[in-house]
């Protein structure tokens, strides 16, 4: 699973250096961080009408783009999706209620 989220954002990463009309990520970096926000927007609104609906395909069709958006905007700020992970694996055997608390005492 991991590699998958690999292999991704190494593709994400290519398609910094291809010109902004031969790709859709291409596109989006050369549109700049409000561009890939607002298409996070809209996938994270996508997601929540399709949970809302209760359609299990669409739910999972949808939270795909929320990711892959997700993962253009790590990319984007020079982030990958081991950063995240290594956050969660951070996070883990904390409860939510600990982890919380521990951000506003930041």
């Amino acid at each position: 699973m991991t590699d998958t989220l690999q292999q991704l954002a190494e593709v994400l990463e290519q398609r910094k250096s291809v010109a902004p009309d031969s790709s859709y990520v291409a596109s989006l970096y050369h549109k700049g961080l409000d561009a890939i926000l607002k298409k996070i927007g809209e996938e994270a609104t996508e997601t929540v009408m399709a949970a809302k609906d209760g359609d299990r395909d669409k739910i999972v069709y949808e939270t795909a783009d929320l990711w892959f958006h997700s993962m253009v905007l790590l990319a984007h700020s020079g982030l990958g999706p081991q950063d995240v992970l290594k956050e969660l694996e951070r996070r883990f055997g904390l409860s939510g209620l600990e982890e919380k608390a521990s951000r506003k005492a930041e």
